[in-house]
């Protein structure tokens, strides 16, 4: 699948801000109206820097028929900055040596995250645990075994904070090595039951965010949310999950991004085992002990993932068109109706998009952008597109 900038002929290496000013630009352009993770790096690739695309970004806007487009005020991310500040939480920018290198390599890796604690922690290999927010007693204790087993072998614990095996989870690793990815701002400990052992994270943990200081989490936060937890990670355990649960989508973003998926068995009468059987029935590795998450971490799709490039992978360009390409590429509102003719709600690779299309890569690239910021389209994890 394409990442960000698979689209550009002649992308911009993507480097790192090194002054403040250049991290406030940064903070401006992921903070602005329709631009997310993919769209900032391309914006990024096309233009060289935050400051430049910022300034391109009303014209991009104005060519899609958005009237009136503003980026992100300047105001608004020093304000921004000063609470991160008070809260005692540092920005850790893509590229840079201090972000971490498994959660760099994923198609949407976050431009910036806001971090609070052991920034160390995000250096080392880590293992997800996921599962119930209404764990049983039997799913609980699991919970703590498998977390305390990967803390004595040396991996950091990576979760969500919420409430059930995530606490747990979180709790049994605080002196080994924890990380809790957060749906709000790193500031804001969620669920408020949970709020001590937050504390207690970003003193002897890491808590980490990529949303903006302050930011009261609501349901559309943690898919994104999800997609941390599995990015950061070599592997997701999977500890009771109903069907449907936000732990199987961690699951499915786990798949993507290559990660192994791992689950603890349950009675098949147990409504919270039924993700976890239904992911074993499917494919992923029964669990029983720590023992067996060791032996699936010595696997060769596990040991490519030992040493992530601290930096996003170099742009790669599409495959050839398989039609041959018209000499002339049609007028913008055509072109805009060409792609949207070839979007619907399910999914759809952008490098199949292109073959489709049989149009040069150089030639797609700004049309995609416009209907993003148009919000006619979606990018999804993976290098997926649909039609909104």
């Amino acid at each position: 699948m394409g990442r960000a900038g698979d689209l550009l002929s002649s992308p911009t290496p993507f480097t790192p801000p090194t002054t403040e000013e250049d991290r406030l630009d940064w903070l401006r352009l992921i903070r602005s109206r329709r631009v997310g993770p993919s769209t900032f790096q391309r914006l990024i690739a096309e233009h060289g820097t935050a400051a430049a695309a910022l300034d391109a970004l009303p014209g991009i806007a104005g060519a899609a028929g958005i009237d009136s487009y503003t980026p992100c005020p300047r105001d608004t991310v020093l304000r921004e900055r000063d609470a991160a500040a008070r809260a005692g939480a540092v920005m850790l920018c893509l590229g840079a040596p201090d972000y971490p290198p498994a959660l760099a390599g994923i198609p949407d890796a976050p431009p910036v995250l806001w971090a609070v604690g052991r920034r160390e922690l995000g250096q080392r290999p880590a293992v997800a645990l996921v599962g119930a927010r209404n764990a049983s007693s039997l799913g609980q204790r699991m919970a703590r075994k498998l977390a305390e087993g990967l803390g004595e072998h040396g991996f950091v614990l990576v979760s969500g904070l919420a409430r059930g095996v995530d606490a747990v989870a979180h709790t049994a690793t605080l002196t080994t090595g924890t990380i809790a990815v957060l749906a709000g701002g790193v500031d804001i400990l969620y669920p408020t039951e949970n709020a001590p052992l937050g504390t207690d994270i970003g003193h002897q943990g890491l808590r980490i965010s990529e949303q903006p200081m302050g930011l009261q989490p609501q349901a559309r936060h943690f898919p994104r949310r999800n997609r941390l937890i599995s990015g950061l990670s070599r592997a997701v355990v999977v500890v009771e999950a109903a069907e449907g649960s936000g732990s199987l989508i961690t699951a499915r973003d786990a798949l993507d991004q290559g990660r192994e998926v791992l689950a603890v068995p349950g009675h098949p009468l147990d409504a919270r085992a039924a993700g976890c059987n239904a992911l074993i029935r499917d494919g992923a590795r029964l669990i029983r002990d720590v023992a067996d998450i060791l032996e699936a971490l010595e696997t060769p799709l596990q040991l490519q993932l030992e040493s992530p490039a601290v930096s996003p992978p170099a742009h790669r360009a599409p495959p050839p068109a398989a039609a041959p390409r018209p000499a002339r590429a049609p007028d913008a509102l055509g072109l805009h109706r060409q792609i949207l003719d070839r979007l619907g709600p399910s999914p759809l690779a952008e490098d199949q998009l292109i073959r489709d299309l049989a149009l040069p890569a150089a030639t797609l690239a700004p049309a995609i952008l416009f209907l993003e910021l148009d919000g006619r389209i979606e990018r999804q994890p993976g290098g997926l597109l649909a039609r909104i």
